[in-house]
């Protein structure tokens, strides 16, 4: 599976702070349903055995909704979860010795924050970009906020889809319009929403509204 603009319209990255009444299964479930367009498994704190289970059970549900599946930093659940893609960030490994290591058909995607990182990732291989964080988030408590203008600057410069990421939700995500970025990258917008399917919907239309403006 390749990566394309579509794929970063709506870019759902999981949390498990908010599983409660609804299991990580299902609010993925209900996420793809009503038109999550890629999947990130980020997992910080599980064991590498129940890490791989997890991912193992999700890129099946992915698969059968043919949207991409990416884990989150870790090349070898990726790699043994047949994970259509990996993201790492700045401080991990360079796109082009994650691509050593997973092959040519798996999508590699990487963090940028600054018009320079995101021209060196792309040049090391990335097929995308994650750009933020756009807005104030208490997901990651030390990232420094990227301004409209960095955004918009790195769009311009770099060939790949972009997605932007960080506190972004339906109040906020009509403001990244213009900024020629492919799509947003929500975390607690749908996974901390009692109707994650609803919400996930909703999120959609402003997507495809911000993309368009």
């Amino acid at each position: 599976m390749k990566c394309n603009k579509n794929t970063m319209l709506l870019y759902a990255v999981t949390d498990r702070a908010w599983v409660g009444k609804l299991s990580l299964y299902e609010q993925v479930k209900q996420a793809l349903q009503n038109g999550a367009t890629c999947i990130q498994l980020r997992e910080k704190d599980l064991d590498e055995h129940t890490f791989l289970a997890e991912a193992i059970e999700l890129a099946k549900l992915c698969k059968q909704h043919h949207v991409p599946f990416i884990i989150n930093d870790n090349v070898e659940i990726a790699i043994a979860c047949d994970a259509d893609g990996i993201h790492v960030g700045q401080e991990d490994m360079l796109a082009s010795d994650v691509r050593a290591r997973v092959g040519e058909n798996m999508i590699i995607g990487v963090s940028a924050h600054t018009v320079e990182e995101a021209l060196c990732a792309v040049k090391s291989g990335a097929d995308y970009l994650g750009l933020g964080a756009v807005f104030s988030t208490s997901t990651k408590t030390d990232v420094n906020l990227m301004s409209y203008e960095t955004l918009k600057d790195i769009c311009s410069a770099v060939s790949v889809p972009t997605v932007a990421i960080g506190g972004i939700s339906k109040e906020n995500i009509l403001q990244l319009s213009g900024s020629g970025v492919d799509g947003a990258a929500v975390v607690s917008a749908i996974f901390g929403a009692e109707n994650p399917g609803e919400a996930t919907a909703e999120l959609l239309t402003l997507a495809k509204e911000m993309v368009q403006a």
